[in-house]
């Protein structure tokens, strides 16, 4: 195993993400143009944790944090070694509200290994290296991959290989996010959806998730119909009201809206303007309006 010399660096900026669109549950995904930066300097003891920016007040730094944790799984899979670790975070990301940041940390992690150990993953190892570590691939792969994606999952457990293609993006589409103040745990949310769900939802969620990549790429006019969802939304609307509001408040002007990833975050996909007088009635309850462009591929260096 390779030891790591004191006075190596390596940056990595990552963009955050969008889960599911709708209708694609743990497969669709997409990049937005919030990043999150990560300076990595090996020293010769010990581990120094700096955080500037979203999450600084509270994110741990201590070995229990997400870019550590998955820098630490990097250096096993290039089969190197640090004798210490200096790391400063620079944040977009808002942290637990349906826009990456978690899966972001994966990646950035992983690809600093890559670059410190002079080995530079390729996309599909970057994959399959954070989805390990993050659990499922749909935030990851388009933070890996930027623009939209499509993952999906071959086998279970240890054994999983992770996968995703892009999906080109219409250059009209923009994103706008409606942020709430509270946290959301995947987890959490995850538990109340149910076990089983009827025949009929499933072949809905079926057309749109496949309407979704029409839509996204060539038919921006779909995005309405394209982002309905029967698998999970209605499920977690009791859990995220400020969501759920929100996505009915956009839909109900025209445009298209979801509930990001787990939430809390709400998203609408348009090419139109959102008019101004909407954005600042989500401000005056205490919302955050974020005007989002799509997010490129990560990048080391």
């Amino acid at each position: 195993m390779q030891r790591l010399t004191p006075g190596q660096r390596a940056r990595v900026t990552v963009p955050g993400s969008s889960a599911n669109l709708g209708p694609g549950f743990d497969s669709l995904g997409l990049a937005v143009d919030l990043c999150d930066t990560i300076e990595v300097e090996v020293i010769e003891s010990g581990l120094e944790i700096e955080i500037h920016g979203e999450g600084a007040d509270h994110l741990p730094k201590t070995a229990k944090h997400l870019v550590y944790r998955a820098l630490k799984l990097g250096f096993g899979a290039a089969d190197v070694t640090a004798p210490g670790i200096r790391m400063v975070c620079h944040n977009q990301i808002p942290q637990s509200r349906g826009l990456g940041s978690s899966a972001a940390a994966a990646v950035g992690g992983v690809a600093l290994a890559g670059a410190l150990a002079d080995r530079e993953f390729t996309s599909a190892e970057l994959i399959q290296l954070a989805s390990e570590f993050e659990g499922h691939p749909d935030n990851v792969s388009a933070s890996v991959l930027g623009g939209a994606v499509v993952s999906w999952t071959d086998g279970s457990g240890d054994d999983a290989k992770y996968s995703a293609v892009s999906i080109p993006v219409h250059p009209n589409i923009q994103a706008t996010a409606v942020v709430p103040n509270s946290h959301a745990s995947t987890n959490a949310v995850r538990r109340v959806l149910p076990e089983m769900i009827p025949h009929v939802d499933a072949r809905f969620n079926v057309a749109r998730s496949s309407l979704m990549t029409v839509a996204i790429s060539a038919h921006p006019e779909l995005l309405m119909p394209a982002t309905e969802d029967r698998l999970h939304q209605e499920y977690r609307a009791e859990a995220l009201p400020v969501t759920t509001k929100w996505v009915s408040i956009f839909r109900d002007a025209g445009f298209p809206a979801f509930v990001s990833g787990a939430g809390p975050t709400c998203l609408a996909l348009t090419t139109d303007t959102i008019p101004a007088e909407l954005l600042d009635q989500a401000r005056s309850e205490n919302l955050r309006v974020l005007e989002l462009g799509i997010g490129g591929p990560v990048t080391v260096g």
